[in-house]
């Protein structure tokens, strides 16, 4: 989809001489230009998956990172705990992911969350299709995206 808005962008700003070889006529480019509208997966979310507030640690100067998690069936991620916010958007599959205290929830392909934050959990791939989760780190220099136990 991101391929289509930037590809729906160039043909709105250029013409047929900005892409020599292109044959977009001006009234394709018009036709073409229109909006695409986004499809929302998580508006202001305020909370985790298990309801805590998202606090961002502030002693730091912030970092950004992302990374495309693949796991393969029956493979775990193993108990970890993030001690910042990480946004998950599970690309493929479904993964079960088993939290401290005994809750446990599935999320599937499609589905937008925000991680608990420090609580120790493990994620599991229960199908029999790997599982391809983004996951993009908001944390601060000197604290690690995931801490494994």
């Amino acid at each position: 989809m991101v391929c289509a808005v930037a590809m729906a962008g160039t043909v709105a700003s250029g013409s047929a001489s900005a892409h020599p070889t292109s044959h977009v006529t001006s009234a394709t480019a018009s036709a073409s230009s229109a909006a695409v509208p986004a499809i929302p997966l998580l508006t202001k979310q305020t909370t985790t998956v298990l309801g805590q507030p998202l606090a961002y640690p502030t002693q730091q100067p912030a970092e950004v990172s992302s990374s495309i998690i693949t796991l393969l069936p029956g493979q775990q991620t193993g108990m970890h705990r993030h001690d910042a916010p990480m946004y998950a958007y599970i690309l493929s599959g479904a993964v079960t992911v088993t939290y401290d205290g005994g809750i446990t929830k599935t999320y599937r392909k499609g589905q937008a969350i925000m991680e608990a934050i420090g609580t120790v959990h493990n994620g599991v791939n229960k199908g029999d299709d790997p599982v391809r989760i983004l996951v993009v780190n908001m944390g601060a220099e000197g604290v690690a995206n995931s801490v494994k136990l």
